[in-house]
């Protein structure tokens, strides 16, 4: 366990009235910080994704046209920008979607169809990944990512490529010594 998370362990609940979140993760110097690399990497992501500019606009929360088109021009210029917390973490997730693709699909354009085909598990609702992405809430984001997650950690994944051939252990197959 991390010396971070063991240490929050060991000292309780916080005192009266004192956060538990440092607030000053979402300054203004913090977001702008963060705020042009992390765009320009949604971008390079949205790109590869193949998301139209609806999508997009969708997955960051419906920012007006405008808004979203400032932003992308000045990022490419590499001007700082300094997005809200809420798309912040909008594009956060999307990090974490991506990652989670790439540890699960062997190919980009695996991961890339596996969004775009329909899924059978419940969360997806018989719909692709990319529908519940761009269905314009956080939840949806986090729901997709969460799954991913989970899948990496080897909870559950339905059947898939890596599947095919596989043919289950039965009792004759267990030796105990």
């Amino acid at each position: 366990m991390p010396a971070r998370q063991a240490a929050l362990l060991e000292s309780g609940p916080p005192p009266e009235g004192k956060a538990i979140l440092d607030a000053a993760r979402f300054s203004a110097v913090n977001r702008r910080r963060l705020s042009a690399p992390a765009l320009r990497t949604f971008l390079a992501i949205a790109d590869l994704w193949g998301l139209d500019e609806q999508q997009r606009l969708l997955i960051l929360g419906l920012p007006s046209r405008s808004t979203y088109y400032n932003w992308v021009k000045a990022v490419r210029e590499h001007r700082d920008v300094t997005l809200d917390v809420d798309v912040l973490l909008r594009i956060s997730a999307v990090f974490g979607i991506h990652q989670a693709l790439g540890v699960l699909h062997p190919t980009e354009a695996a991961a890339v169809s596996w969004l775009k085909t329909r899924h059978d598990a419940t969360v997806f609702g018989g719909q692709p990944p990319l529908r519940l992405i761009t269905s314009g809430t956080q939840d949806g984001l986090m729901s997709v990512r969460r799954f991913l997650d989970a899948a990496r950690g080897g909870l559950y994944m339905p059947p898939n490529e890596a599947d095919d051939g596989f043919t289950p252990y039965t009792d004759t197959d267990l030796i105990v010594s």
